[in-house]
């Protein structure tokens, strides 16, 4: 689109199906590295993406030539068809339902940065869930307990 300059940064986040820890060190690198090809494929920046065994942190700077949902299906889709083609886990892998996203000023981007590199510092002191509801809260996002990632039992 001739004449439209935007700054519009998201960070993603999203879980493996029922938050299985499925995504192992062997192999979580090069998923990062698909996924970005995926996002990079349309049009986005990646600026960051990390995450655990259970879910995962994107940071991008995303171009208006596309729906935050369609990209979130594409990436979602595509991962899985990878993952499952390469048989990185025993049964058939998938992402749970829904995603939150969140956007930032560009003065927060090294903060965010910093923060999805750190993943596994953070997660030393604070569960996937409790970090989801702390970013949930501090953007005042309503939500529904109901769809609430919770914890495998």
């Amino acid at each position: 689109m001739a004449n439209t300059y935007t700054q519009i940064h998201i960070q993603a986040v999203f879980a493996v199906q029922n938050r299985q820890s499925l995504i192992k060190k062997e192999w979580k690198d090069e998923l990062f590295k698909y996924i970005t090809g995926i996002i990079q494929n349309h049009g986005h920046k990646v600026l960051q993406i990390n995450g655990m065994p259970d879910h995962i942190h994107i940071l991008f700077g995303m171009r208006p030539t596309q729906s935050l949902s369609d990209l979130m299906k594409q990436i979602k889709q595509d991962s899985s068809k990878w993952i499952n083609n390469k048989e990185f886990v025993n049964d058939k892998f998938s992402w749970q339902a829904g995603f939150g996203a969140f956007s930032y000023a560009k003065s927060e981007v090294p903060n965010v940065i910093n923060y999805i590199k750190n993943q596994e510092h953070y997660h030393k002191s604070i569960t996937f869930q409790d970090e989801y509801l702390q970013l949930l809260k501090a953007f005042n996002i309503e939500f529904d307990e109901r769809y609430i990632l919770k914890s495998v039992q």
